[in-house]
C-alpha cells in the first residue's frame, strides 16, 4: 500500500493493505561488520515488497536510500540487493526462460 504523505514509499497495513508473502534464510553472517546475507524468495509481487519486509523485520537492504536509516544507507553506495534467479515464461511461445547470475557483493 502506497504512503501517500512520502510518494513512492510503502508501508504494511494489516487492515486495508494486499498480503504479501517473502520467504527468507539466513546465508552468512559477519558479527564484525554487523552484516547478514539473506537469501530472500518473493511469493507474492507487491511493489518494493522485499525493501518492506526487511525494513519491518529491523533488517533494512544496505544501501536502501528509501527504507533504510541513513547509517545503514550509506553503507554501500547501491542498494545491495540482487536478483540472481528469474524464471518466466516468453510472452509470445509461452516457453519457459531461466536466467541466473551470481551476485556482484
Amino acid at each position: 500500500m502506497a504512503d501517500w504523505p512520502n510518494r513512492s514509499l510503502r508501508v504494511i497495513d494489516a487492515v486495508r493493505g494486499k498480503p504479501s508473502v517473502t520467504r527468507w534464510r539466513m546465508l552468512e553472517q559477519d558479527v564484525e561488520a554487523g552484516t547478514t546475507r539473506v537469501a530472500l524468495e518473493p511469493i507474492t509481487g507487491r511493489s518494493h515488497q522485499l525493501r518492506v519486509h526487511m525494513k519491518a523485520i529491523g533488517h533494512p537492504i544496505l544501501g536502501d536510500a528509501l527504507y533504510a536509516p541513513n547509517h545503514i544507507a550509506a553503507k554501500s553506495m547501491r542498494l545491495l540487493l540482487h536478483a540472481t534467479r528469474l524464471e518466466l515464461e516468453h510472452p509470445k511461445t509461452a516457453e519457459p526462460l531461466k536466467f541466473s547470475s551470481p551476485p556482484p557483493f
